[in-house]
């Protein structure tokens, strides 16, 4: 395990924040437990040996399940210090060809290699296992398929954990206010779930300082709460901490009990957070935090409740609100509804950081992706999957008016979640750590075992609830992997269809077309060869830029990239064709700020590979691809070239060249191009600089020159070309493939975000060339 560095003295700061982000919802669930245990044929066997069985079931879950399973196991198999289901996926295939989509290119294995030198895939041993996962493309998809599943139920989690703890929360005031409605209580928890997410649209970074506290105060709460009820109902309950009561319970009960299960493992609802949330916070943090801090006060809580029943078996159905003290209920009423509202803001954010994650691994259409300013660094806000979660919550919540439905449709999502995170750690186990295929079995058998278990009770109550989860997560499933196929294809396609080396060699260093002046970017999903976006605007358009740039944004299989390594230059064919490529290499875990800087980053590290090539650092073949350098590492990088900021951009375009630089365009167009530039929103807020090359002497007149042409180039302009696909299944296709294809996958690319629009470029300097695949 890899653990973020942090100080000693930083503990203590961590433990405070992780209380109020990651386990609110662990710390919510006494509201409902017990109510949606003793519910349905379970209530026949209220007695106290009964409930004495329940809560022993219930610590030995949190202590099995919570304790020894996520805090002392999940929390190591980690990715470099960061947890939850895509980074156990991203750890397999680094470590093995198990993407679907080329993963262990030379790009992104040199950067793999140098963060990760434990676990680099040259020195692992084969396996079995391994040789049977690479080689059998059936089985890459059922392990995308398995990740995809438990991505979807995570959706389901942020639809359905909101609605019931806010409706839970609420629903405390049917104990004490007798002339309450239920629609009442619908009516509150609806107004209070809108605003839950209305705080994520506004930013919840501006209360953020307060979900800690208010977190703390309600564990004080509930600890203090079950103290007193112990004490005053039944101080004998510290005997059901014996796991006779469990057998005794499940003897009594039977096949009542086992579906009662379901109810019970409701306990756990929130723990797979503490991994989730690795990231943000330190396993040294969670594990304090949980250890000595969470466990103790669940535990009273849960034990004060069960000494309360036993003496009051008719209660079980508001067993919560009905355990409060009658000084004491109004004070707890408003913190039970401010932690619902504070668990509800984090796993609506672990759901829009898992939306991301899949859409960096090409498993989810383009959307909006917003950086917030909150408390804990790397969270995000996505603005259409926050609407959408919002009206299926509400739909959830009107629907249903009542906590077991919600509970049983929250415990079949939830158990899938930690199910699907426990065949995934198991293959780490083995693949990654090199264990023995035995010791991941019995990872599986240990906590795969249980889980399975109450999974089924869950299933026994998909009647009464337990088929929301299937229905939200098989709609998402479907998109999802829709998406990916459909990706997958045009990539296949592009791959397939690059022009050759030898083709581009051919027409000479004009390239057998007109050079304009400016620069002229390039995307495509190719990390090596010419896409054929290229050729094809050539053929309806002879003429390009006196500078070509071939940008692949690449997202790689490690959760950070630093930015001195983000970008890798390489040259295509000699130095007179003046075309290079640029490979930006995102984590799944980085938030992209294409559009601001990179123009500017671009130019600098054009330079700078000139020069480092010219050096000798990184040397090319000059008949096709040459190497990929890490310019941006170099420690004469911004050196190379002067540059200074301008107050418009105007300026930038020309309107006050250097006395060492011209620009080619003429009077009126620079004139034109400055009219746009300053009626476009964007260009106006972006950074503009103007580029000069220092008073140096260059040992080679070819460097200097091709450096002059870079500048002038830039003053001249950059232009983003883009490839507007229109992608159809062949003649000959099955009917399945040409309905994912023609009609899920084009609906989806027709209906989400355009790249230009995710890449932040301006409309007018943009240019999309029309290409038709048949897939």
């Amino acid at each position: 395990m890899v653990e973020r560095k942090v100080q000693w003295k930083d503990v203590p700061l961590l433990v405070y924040q992780s209380l109020g982000l990651v386990f609110g919802n662990l710390c919510i669930a006494p509201l409902f437990v017990y109510k949606n245990t003793f519910t349905g044929r379970l209530g026949r066997y209220r007695s106290e040996d009964t409930v004495f069985g329940a809560f022993s079931v219930i610590f030995w879950t949190i202590t099995f399940l919570a304790l020894f399973k996520y805090v002392v196991f999940m929390l190591r198999i980690d990715d470099n210090g960061q947890g939850g289901l895509m980074a156990l996926y991203s750890l397999l295939c680094r470590n093995a060809k198990f993407s679907l989509l080329p993963n262990q290119q030379a790009a992104d294995e040199e950067l793999s290699t140098y963060h990760y030198p434990g676990h680099s895939n040259r020195n692992t041993p084969t396996t079995l296992l391994r040789r049977f996962i690479e080689r059998q493309k059936y089985a890459k998809t059922g392990l995308l398929l398995l990740v995809l599943l438990g991505a979807c139920m995570v959706i389901s989690v942020g639809v359905l954990a909101p609605a019931i703890s806010v409706f839970a929360s609420i629903e405390g005031l049917e104990v004490r206010a007798k002339n309450v409605h239920s629609g009442v209580v619908v009516i509150i928890s609806c107004t209070l779930l809108v605003f839950v997410y209305f705080l994520q649209h506004r930013g919840s970074h501006k209360l953020a300082i307060l979900f800690t506290p208010i977190v703390i105060l309600w564990l004080l709460a509930i600890a203090s709460i079950g103290i007193f009820n112990i004490i005053k109902w039944n101080p004998g309950v510290y005997q059901a901490l014996s796991p006779y009561y469990i057998y005794n319970f499940f003897k009594v009960t039977g096949k009542d009990g086992w579906i009662a299960l379901g109810g019970i493992l409701l306990c756990l609802a929130g723990a797979e957070a503490m991994f989730a949330h690795l990231g943000h916070f330190t396993a040294t943090s969670i594990r304090v935090a949980f250890s000595f801090i969470i466990y103790p006060c669940l535990v009273l809580q849960y034990m004060g409740q069960a000494a309360f029943l036993s003496k009051n078996l008719s209660a079980a159905h508001k067993s919560f609100y009905a355990s409060v003290p009658d000084p004491f209920f109004w004070p707890v009423f408003v913190l039970a509804t401010l932690t619902a509202t504070v668990a509800s803001q984090a796993v609506i954010s672990a759901t829009f950081s898992i939306v991301k994650e899949c859409a960096a691994f090409g498993c989810f259409p383009r959307v909006k992706i917003v950086r917030t300013r909150r408390w804990v660094p790397g969270q995000i806000y996505i603005p259409e999957l926050n609407w959408i979660i919002m009206i299926l919550s509400l739909v959830v919540t009107i629907g249903f008016q009542d906590t077991n439905h919600m509970g049983n449709a929250y415990g079949v999502a939830y158990m899938t979640v930690t199910i699907t995170s426990t065949l995934l750690a198991s293959l780490v186990i083995n693949l990654v750590w090199q264990k023995s295929l035995i010791v991941a079995l019995l990872f599986i058998i240990l906590f795969g075992s249980v889980e399975i278990i109450s999974l089924a009770s869950f299933f026994m109550r998909i009647a009464k609830g337990g088929w929301i989860p299937l229905v939200i997560s098989g709609v998402y499933f479907v998109i999802m992997y829709v998406w990916h196929y459909g990706a997958r294809k045009k990539y296949l396609y592009d791959l397939h269809n690059k022009v050759s080396m030898r083709w581009i060699l051919t027409l000479g260093s004009s390239l057998g077309i007109i050079r304009v002046p400016g620069i002229g970017l390039i995307y495509t999903e190719l990390s090596s060869g010419v896409p054929a976006t290229f050729t094809h605007f050539l053929t309806n358009l002879p003429a390009f830029y006196q500078v070509v740039v071939f940008v692949c944004i690449k997202t790689v299989p490690v959760p950070h990239v630093p930015h001195k390594e983000r970008y890798l230059i390489g040259r295509i064919g000699p130095k007179s064709y003046r075309l290079y490529r640029c490979i930006i290499r995102n984590g799944y875990k980085d938030t992209s700020r294409h559009g601001d800087d990179f123009e500017n980053d671009l130019v600098m590290s054009l330079a700078e590979f000139i020069q480092m090539e010219a050096e000798g650092s990184r040397t090319g073949d000059g008949a096709g691809d040459g190497r990929m350098a890490v310019v941006k590492s170099s420690e004469k990088f911004g050196t190379r070239l002067a540059m200074s900021e301008t107050s418009g951009p105007g300026e930038s375009s020309g309107s006050n060249p250097s006395t060492t630089v011209g620009n080619c365009k003429s009077a009126a167009l620079r004139n034109l191009q400055a009219m746009y530039e300053q009626e476009s929103p964007r260009l106006n807020h972006r950074r503009h600089c103007k580029f000069e090359l220092p008073d140096t002497k260059y040992s080679d007149s070819q460097v200097k020159n091709e450096l002059l042409e870079l500048v002038e180039a830039k003053r001249a302009g950059i232009t983003y070309v883009i490839g507007h696909s229109h992608i159809k299944a062949k003649l000959n296709s099955p009917f399945l493939k040409k309905f994912a294809i023609n009609m899920a996958y084009s609906f989806l690319r027709k209906n989400c975000r355009s790249p230009s629009v995710t890449l932040n470029i301006p409309r007018i300097c943009l240019i999309k060339v029309g290409m038709n695949y048949y897939v």
